[in-house]
């Protein structure tokens, strides 16, 4: 997969901006251009009464009748004033940034407002790499040097998400808000070799080129910005968590009876119920099952303190570095805030509040060997010269499991993506997939408690599991539709989207051979087929392999059908005799 320049130095487009100078006559076609304006193009379009009122306060000598017009209303007024009219009228073209791919990953890359500043996203944070700069250059003419100076541009930043991708995945979002009536739908990819972000979804979104027709609300960041409970798919850290300690083994069993309880010595009792009753369950089928009462169960087994370090030790409850503006850091309270029944609350992704780049970061530390990598968006940064002055390179911030328990989680994950587990609808075939769901209750601002109508959906998948790759990360929020589950309604989304990665990518499939090339591709021969003793079997050889059959005339050959052997008679094995009938069947 290839990174795309989405984002690079600030080019120029023109913006037109009209000057009308106060106490100069000034045509009512003004007012006709301007109402013309039906594009949304116009930030800070005027009504006729507004700029006659401007024109007749005489405390300024000039103001703005409008900003980012059409060029078609500007060739108007330029048109009209070589009649004569429009005295008093200017047209200013000033630079400005211009998005081609439109709201492709718009949420990521933000916008650039007034004075081309950056304003959101990748702009902001990278405002003094993008903005131009005077490039020097010499020329030598014979003895003598002379300097110059080459148009001013601002470096390139090279993001390391595919646009092939993001689009991809994007559209699968987009239909997954409209499927499920959702507020928002959130999806994140990221290599969990070096930490690449590949895929940064937010649906619906906006286009950066009118970011003045969205409001604040709308071009909020909800990847690195909305902090939420995460339900069971925090279970993967807390299991995680708890197993590396030693406190459980991948064969400990508890006893999943439909309920956590714990009476405290006060005769409090804690009751955590779980959907259905699962009986003695280890720990593949306690993910499998997302029971609530073997993750509380085994919560019991470690102190208020470990357990809240591993957790922090995964990047919960601080920024992950990805460095976009305003990052929020999440919520994990510290062991002395905590209440009886916080551990085994929290040990199933209850009073902790995640981010989604948070989730994606940890699970990337479970699937790569247990090492938390230094997550980014940007690949590198050059000149407008070329000359590179930034280049990704992988930074691991900390171990945080051992390898071994990395490899027993993602071992148990993957009981979730069979047929007893929550997860098998997020199954793609033909690749081992490691899955968790999760379904989280969102809080009800009126009543500060949970809302029984408003719930996050969401599926966290790692695959290939027997040589992790790529962790996926869903989120669906406050969906209206027939289900509210994460099984039932994130986890199809992420196998879609899983589809999309392993279209990209040259990630193996099992019956899927994988051809890596550099422009030219090389087909392996088909091994050579001779009749000896007994009929070969042909099952799934293409029909051109046939060939070396049908120039035996010691037998007859016949072909039904074009494209990959899939039945033959008689069957593979068959004693080879001279002049008998050989029958293969090809689709």
């Amino acid at each position: 997969m290839g990174t795309t320049k989405i984002s690079n130095g600030r080019l120029t487009f023109i913006t037109v901006i009209l000057i009308l100078f106060a106490g100069l006559v000034y045509s009512r076609f003004v007012q006709l251009a301007l109402a013309s304006e039906k594009d949304g193009s116009n930030s800070e379009l005027v009504t006729g009464e507004q700029i006659t009122e401007k024109y007749q306060d005489k405390t300024v000598n000039y103001f703005y009748a409008a900003k980012r017009v059409s060029a078609d209303t500007a060739q108007k007024i330029r048109d009209a004033q070589k009649t004569g009219k429009f005295k008093g009228v200017q047209i200013e073209e000033i630079s400005g940034r211009l998005y081609p791919e439109g709201s492709l990953a718009s949420y990521l890359i933000g916008f650039t407002g007034e004075g081309n500043i950056g304003r959101d996203g990748v702009e902001i944070k990278y405002e003094n790499e993008l903005s131009p700069k005077q490039r020097k250059i010499r020329e030598s003419f014979g003895l003598a040097g002379v300097a110059a100076r080459k148009q001013p541009r601002g470096n390139t930043v090279v993001l390391t998400i595919d646009a092939n991708l993001q689009y991809m995945i994007e559209k699968i979002a987009s239909t997954a808000v409209k499927e499920n009536s959702a507020d928002a739908v959130m999806a994140v990819a990221m290599d969990v070799t070096n930490g690449e972000i590949l895929a940064y979804v937010v649906q619906p979104g906006y286009d950066p080129n009118n970011y003045w027709s969205y409001n604040e609300n709308q071009r909020k960041d909800l990847l690195s910005l909305y902090a939420y409970e995460p339900g069971s798919v925090f279970k993967v850290f807390s299991m995680a968590s708890i197993l590396d300690m030693g406190a459980i083994t991948p064969n400990t069993v508890f006893n999943c009876d439909g309920a956590y309880r714990k009476t405290l010595a006060n005769g409090q009792k804690i009751v955590i119920k779980d959907l259905h009753v699962y009986g003695m369950q280890n720990l593949a089928g306690i993910l499998a099952h997302s029971s609530n009462a073997g993750v509380g169960y085994a919560s019991d087994l470690v102190s208020d303190i470990d357990l809240y370090q591993r957790l922090a030790s995964f990047g919960f409850g601080m920024k992950t570095g990805v460095g976009l503006s305003g990052e929020s850091s999440g919520r994990l309270k510290e062991p002395e805030k905590w209440s009886a029944r916080t551990k085994p609350t929290l040990a199933i992704g209850q009073e902790v509040l995640v981010t989604a780049l948070q989730m994606i970061t940890a699970a990337s530390a479970v699937a790569n060997g247990g090492v938390l990598l230094q997550p980014t968006t940007v690949k590198k940064i050059e000149t407008a010269d070329g000359e590179v002055v930034y280049e990704h390179e992988v930074q691991e911030v900390r171990r945080v499991i051992s390898e071994k328990t990395a490899h027993e989680i993602i071992t148990a994950m993957e009981s979730a993506a069979t047929m007893e587990g929550t997860g098998w609808r997020a199954k793609v075939q033909d690749v081992r997939m490691a899955v968790k769901t999760g379904t989280a209750q969102m809080t009800d601002p009126q009543t500060g408690a949970y809302s029984d109508k408003d719930y996050i959906a969401s599926t966290l998948g790692i695959f290939p599991a027997d040589n992790p790759k790529i962790a996926l990360y869903i989120a669906i929020i406050k969906p209206k539709g027939p289900s509210y589950l994460g099984g039932q309604i994130a986890a199809p989304v992420l196998r879609q989207a899983a589809e999309a990665v392993l279209t990209s990518m040259d990630l193996p499939r099992d019956k899927s051979p994988l051809i890596r090339h550099d422009g030219t591709v090389v087909i392996a021969p088909l091994p050579r087929i001779t009749l000896d003793s007994t009929v070969p079997d042909m099952t799934g050889m293409p029909k051109r392999a046939l060939l070396e059959l049908v120039s035996d005339k010691s037998v007859s050959i016949v072909i039904q059908g074009d494209g990959y052997v899939v039945g033959q008679d008689p069957a593979p094995g068959t004693p080879v005799s001279p002049g008998m009938k050989l029958v293969f069947t090809l689709q």
